[in-house]
């Protein structure tokens, strides 16, 4: 079996963890900066390799937040190994993939929450939808969002937490540079969205399906169709299930076109595509996208981070030009 030492963690996952400051500490607990999980990242993964009697089966790959190592169980089933740093979106993703128990989420087979250490079904990380073009992509994740609509689970964070402190914040004292009238427009759709109390904490929502967070599965495996999509990385929250649709509008920005008119096309189709596939209100997926830009837009702009985040800043507002009635 290959070593678990610092060479499992990719250069690229190391640089992006390090100098990450602890998130502030929260009920699930206190935050560990990125380099002292960093520091402890082998041994959580040696820990896991032990207790679930696993062997490593090929190089780790990562996200932004998450090291996931192809392991083989003791019968020789194929799994992956996910190790992700504590943060409060991770919080509960193991309860979201319970309960979906696998129709249209990849299955958990394991997990250790407490040091936020998941045990899941292998998919194919060379597939994901970026394979397909636009419209069967916004299909597809449309498809999955009705699939994987289910009653809120009472743990869960609330959106309409979220929407109280985007309300006390980021809504009411923006940082320079974002134009006073789309936090205007987002603090409006705010409140009203906030105030239909039957809708906004009712389902568990995966509120981060987009192209790369849905791959295919393996063909052979446990019961899954040839060919199935399945969603993974969920940051589940109980909320409204129009919130879910932002992701697909700002993901494969190179496709969306060069300018507003172009890039306002294009979020209109991607915005029907993915409504119609999941039931779900154009109009209110339209505000809850214009709110999420906003508050996105204004934490880019409070983080800072030099000529990428710039670029970013400059595609949210783009976005939110092209998300206007009319555009």
């Amino acid at each position: 079996m290959a070593a678990i030492d610092d060479a499992l963690v990719p250069a690229a996952f190391a640089r992006d963890l390090a100098g990450r400051p602890a998130p502030p500490p929260g009920p699930h607990g206190r935050g560990m900066s990125g380099d002292d999980w960093l520091r402890a990242l082998p041994g959580l993964v040696r820990d896991a390799v032990d207790a679930w009697e696993l062997r490593l089966d090929g190089p780790a790959r990562h996200g932004v937040c998450a090291l996931v190592v192809p392991v083989r169980r003791r019968d020789g089933t194929p799994a992956a190994l996910k190790v992700t740093w504590p943060h409060a979106e991770a919080a509960h993703e193991h309860l979201a993939l319970r309960a979906w128990a696998g129709a249209g989420a990849v299955r958990l087979l394991a997990a250790d929450p407490a040091h936020h250490v998941l045990l899941l079904e292998r998919l194919d990380a060379d597939a994901d939808l970026s394979l397909l073009d636009e419209e069967g992509a916004c299909t597809v994740v449309g498809e999955l969002l009705r699939t994987l609509d289910r009653p809120a689970l009472p743990r869960l964070t609330r959106l309409s937490t979220l929407v109280d402190g985007w309300l006390a914040g980021p809504l009411a004292s923006p940082p320079p540079g974002l134009p006073r009238r789309f936090v205007e427009q987002a603090r409006a759709a705010a409140r009203d969205l906030a105030g239909d109390t039957g809708t906004i904490d009712a389902r568990l929502v995966h509120t981060d399906l987009h192209d790369g967070n849905v791959l295919r599965a393996l063909s052979g495996v446990d019961d899954r169709a040839e060919g199935e999509w399945v969603a993974i990385d969920p940051k589940p929250l109980a909320a409204d299930p129009a919130f879910a649709v932002w992701p697909v509008l700002h993901n494969r920005w190179d496709e969306a076109g060069h300018d507003v008119p172009t890039i306002a096309w294009t979020t209109r189709c991607r915005l029907g595509w993915v409504c119609e596939a999941a039931g779900l209100d154009e109009d209110r997926a339209r505000a809850w996208a214009i709110v999420r830009t906003v508050v996105d837009t204004a934490d880019l702009l409070a983080d800072g981070g030099g000529t990428d985040a710039t670029s970013l800043v400059t595609d949210r507002i783009t976005l939110l030009k092209a998300l206007q009635p009319g555009a």
